[in-house]
């Protein structure tokens, strides 16, 4: 697939078939998230690929977070980008995605330092998505999760001098949603040309 072509096919996957995922793919995922650009070529980042049981966990309680995240979308469905029944299905089991991966970074004190790290570690999640993508599986950049940290921590013994950057579940499409409308496609509004 062509590198533009990758770009514009990688969707917000949310519904995948139960194939597993070779090793070998989560390798070739990660080693293109390890060559992303970082600030001052620190390459901050660190992944916990979960499976199993642990997985199992993770999904109960984003299903906790999700039900009371949606619990009035009955009465505000314009908030809901899917139907609440779904959204709590998708959580309760990441979508049935056979891998969850963490991206995390040092904690550090300084404001300027730590924006930098989480900076790195976005293009890293980015190349891990379009990697993804390119081998013909999905993935969906999530943070909701994060809501549940102090879960997430103890389950996935996540020592406090570490922030939690995103996660994604990783796995084969079962459903590929269309293309969501970009917000000036022209870019006439988001540009300016200076000189």
């Amino acid at each position: 697939m062509d590198f533009f072509e990758v770009i514009n096919k990688r969707r917000s996957i949310r519904k995948f078939k139960p194939t597993p995922v070779a090793r070998e793919n989560i390798i070739k995922i990660l080693d293109a998230a390890n060559w992303a650009p970082s600030a001052l070529n620190l390459q901050p980042w660190e992944f916990l690929v979960v499976t199993g049981d642990k997985k199992n966990l993770l999904g109960n309680n984003y299903g906790k977070i999700v039900d009371n995240y949606t619990k009035d979308w009955d009465e505000a469905p314009d908030k809901a980008f899917m139907p609440r029944r779904e959204f709590m299905q998708f959580a309760q089991i990441y979508g049935g995605a056979p891998v969850i991966i963490i991206v995390l970074v040092a904690a550090h004190a300084d404001p300027v330092y730590q924006k930098a790290l989480l900076e790195s570690a976005s293009a890293a999640m980015e190349n891990m998505l379009l990697a993804a993508t390119a081998l013909g599986l999905g993935g969906c950049w999530m943070t909701g999760p994060l809501e549940g940290e102090t879960y997430l921590r103890d389950v996935l013994e996540i020592s406090s001098d570490r922030e939690i950057v995103a996660i994604t579940p990783i796995g084969y499409p079962e459903v590929i949603p269309n293309p969501r409308p970009r917000l000036d496609p022209a870019l006439t509004q988001k540009v300016r040309w200076l000189s």
